[in-house]
């Protein structure tokens, strides 16, 4: 089944950057004291960007949609066009993985955030994360 100009243009208007959350994790995040990239490539050559990026501590933030990234507590699964939506949300969750595995290969540490997640939560966790990667890796 083909889907309708109405759902493709609902589904245009879907934010992928600067999202509520994403905000006001990077607020949590700057009020903690840490600085960081907004919508960068942690690696060269590879099309993926992260949401926040930590460069000298080489941890990536990725902030997922729970529609679009297939959430185990909120994905929903529509019944216009099934196929179409399922293909594309596991296609999603197989680049995530591929993309985490890149970056652990290459020394990062990929940190994946729901969008439901707690923001002020989140980033404690973000920030425990690249405050104990930096003290491992020393000054600098």
């Amino acid at each position: 089944m083909e889907t309708t100009p109405e759902t493709r243009a609902r589904m245009s208007r879907q934010k992928s950057r600067n999202t509520e959350v994403e905000i006001a994790l990077r607020r949590a995040l700057h009020a903690a004291g840490l600085r960081y990239r907004v919508h960068r490539k942690p690696l060269k050559g590879v099309r993926r960007e992260a949401d926040v990026l930590f460069g000298p501590a080489k941890v990536a933030v990725f902030v997922d949609g729970c529609f679009w990234h297939g959430c185990p507590e909120h994905a929903t699964w529509p019944k216009t066009n099934a196929d179409f939506w399922r293909t594309k949300i596991e296609g999603n969750r197989r680049r995530d993985m591929d993309t985490d595995e890149r970056l652990e290969s290459a020394g990062w540490l990929s940190v994946r955030i729901w969008e439901h997640e707690d923001p002020v939560k989140a980033a404690a966790r973000v920030t425990a994360l690249v405050r104990a990667r930096r003290a491992r890796s020393g000054p600098g």
